[in-house]
Parts: structure tokens; C-alpha cells; sequence
């Protein structure tokens, strides 16, 4: 194989926008597994004490993610997060306003190998999401066992991640006053393992639970699709029937959490490795379906506004589709 090395007059904030990356990838890959061996390591250190105040202090703040965690705008603000959403770049489109007296539930579609777009358009403020929706704070849903990990739980918190479970998101959805964005990346884990360039697989025909939280609060649903979320990694070849497809939905079904077998440059050469592609992603807002509150929606009801959303997540992208490079005659494929 040859392989394809950087050049190297590269200008620096090309270099600085790589480096943000890097962080980045890191942050999802490795950060929480050195957090936790860094935790039993200083047990048997004479920083042992370090070990056991965060112990505590994780007992006493044992329920604050689920209450809507800790964000710190500073750390939102940082010029880091602008280095990494130009790396690609990172576009957040509005085609409808949010009045931010309601609270609202935005799915988030397609999730692709590491939700590059959702994290970096509302766990950062690298790309407006403020300016372009005053009013509104917007908090991305995370794997709860990511909130598990000593330290990285802290880390996380402070860019607006909280659990992906239903209290987590109720206790934010149930604020009077409004102002609140919960976002879920609705077709979760499983939905990584269709994360391949030029597929547009949605998991979402019976993923029906974010539809039914809306309607037990009132808040209203927003359809975001990311144009370009798959594009930024290739993944090995995994069609559903496969050995290699049923080993990874095994492990998700036991661990919680996928294994896709992705790849795509390195740091210093373009040819493997598992830095993003600089390829585009432009994440489009839809505009908000009214939902009124009903605690307890019958299946009929539910079934109906499913069916809705589904509707509107279509005409959002078959509308926005040629903008962004996505042949006319594709279309979504709900599975």
C-alpha cells in the first residue's frame, strides 16, 4: 500500500485544527478508560488520598447528571472547539425559529461513528447555536455508562451532556419557563453500525420512546438530519446477516455500547488511521411540531405523531438533499 504523507508546509491553523481533532477523537476513544485507570492507579500511590476524596465527592454528587449536570460556558466557549468544528468544518443550518419559551426534543439524525455534528453544534458554541436560537440551552444525550467513568463524568457534564434515560431527560423537560433543548441522537448505538459514506439507513421505524417522552412533557419536536455524518469515517463492511454484524449486536446488546470497526486518515499521512476526513457536515435544523401535553398518549395517538415526524425528517432532507452534494433520486430508508 502506499501511503499518502501530509506535506509539509501545512499552514498553522491547519496544524491547530488537525490537533483539535486528534483531541478530540481522543476524548471519545480513550479519555474515559485512562480516567478510570488513572482513578485505581493513585490508590496505590501516595496520592492515594486524591482517589478517596473523588470518591466521596462522587457520592455526594452521585445525581447531578441526571439534573441536568454542570455545564460551564467557558470551556463551551474555548477556541479549541472552533479549531476542531473548521477542521471538517461544521455548519449548523436554521431554516425555522424555536420560540424559547417552550422546552423541545430534537432528534438527531443519522448518528453516525461518533456524532461528530451533535456534539460539535450543541456541546460547543463553536458553530452559533446560541445566536442562531436565542433563549434556548441545548443538552446532548450521552450513553449513562459514560457517566459512570471517575473524572471523565466531570469533563462531560461541563460541555451539556447528561444521561440518555428517561429521568434525565423528564427532569429538564418538566422545567416550567421553557428554554430547554434535549437532543437525542434517536437512532442510538445500533445506528453506528450503519454509519457507512453514501448510506442514508435511519433507525427509526419503531423507535418511538423520544416521541412519547414529548407528549408526556409538551415539548415540541424538532427533526435535525446532519448532512455528511457518515462521510467522515469508513467503517468495515458489516451487512446485517454477516458474522461480523452479529458479533457487533451481540457485544451492543451486552456492553450497551457499538463497536464499529471504522478507519479513515492518520495525523502525519492520509492513508489509515482514525482521524476524521476533512469532508463537510452541514446539520440542518427542521422546523418544530407542535406537541401537546398528554401524560398518557394512547397508541393511536402515538402511532400518528410518529408517523408525523417521520414525514417531516423526509421533507427535510429530500428539501435540503441537493445542497449538499446527496444524488436527487436518494431518499431516506427508515429501518
Amino acid at each position: 500500500m502506499t501511503i499518502a504523507f501530509a506535506p509539509r508546509n501545512v499552514p498553522l491553523d491547519r496544524r491547530l485544527q488537525t490537533a483539535a481533532a486528534l483531541q478530540w477523537v481522543f476524548s471519545f476513544l480513550g479519555l474515559a478508560p485512562t480516567c478510570v485507570a488513572l482513578f485505581f492507579y493513585l490508590v496505590f500511590t501516595r496520592f492515594w488520598l486524591v482517589s478517596v476524596l473523588y470518591a466521596i465527592w462522587w457520592f455526594y454528587d452521585y445525581d447531578t447528571p441526571s439534573k441536568g449536570g454542570r455545564r460551564f460556558n467557558y470551556l463551551c466557549d474555548l477556541r479549541l472547539w472552533h479549531y476542531m468544528t473548521d477542521y471538517f468544518p461544521v455548519k449548523l443550518v436554521k431554516t425555522a425559529d424555536l420560540d424559547p419559551r417552550n422546552n423541545y426534543v430534537l432528534g438527531f439524525h443519522p448518528h453516525g461513528v461518533l456524532v461528530a455534528g451533535a456534539f460539535s453544534n450543541f456541546c460547543t458554541n463553536s458553530t452559533g447555536f446560541r445566536r442562531l436560537f436565542p433563549g434556548l440551552d441545548s443538552y446532548l444525550l450521552m450513553l449513562p455508562l459514560w457517566f459512570r467513568a471517575p473524572f471523565f463524568r466531570d469533563y462531560i457534564m461541563l460541555a451539556g451532556l447528561i444521561p440518555s434515560d428517561k429521568g434525565s431527560a423528564s427532569y429538564l423537560l418538566q422545567r416550567r419557563g421553557g428554554g430547554n433543548a434535549v437532543v437525542i441522537a434517536v437512532g442510538g448505538a445500533p445506528e453506528a453500525l450503519d454509519a457507512h459514506p453514501g448510506t442514508y439507513n435511519i433507525l427509526l421505524a419503531d423507535k418511538k420512546g423520544f416521541v412519547k417522552l414529548a407528549m408526556e412533557h409538551g415539548a415540541h419536536l424538532v427533526p435535525i438530519f446532519s448532512f455528511g455524518e457518515n462521510e467522515v469515517f469508513d467503517q468495515v463492511g458489516n451487512p446485517r446477516g454477516t458474522w461480523l454484524r452479529a458479533i457487533q449486536e451481540k457485544l451492543q446488546a451486552v456492553m450497551g455500547i457499538s463497536l464499529p470497526l471504522f478507519h479513515a486518515r492518520g495525523v502525519f499521512q492520509y492513508s489509515f488511521g482514525l482521524m476524521p476526513y476533512r469532508k463537510p457536515i452541514n446539520t440542518v435544523v427542521g422546523r418544530p411540531i407542535r406537541v401537546e401535553k398528554n401524560e398518557k398518549p394512547t397508541v393511536e395517538q402515538l402511532d400518528a405523531l410518529h408517523q408525523h415526524y417521520m414525514e417531516e425528517l423526509s421533507n427535510l432532507f429530500d428539501q435540503h438533499k441537493t445542497d449538499y452534494g446527496v444524488e436527487k433520486d436518494t431518499y431516506l430508508n427508515f429501518v
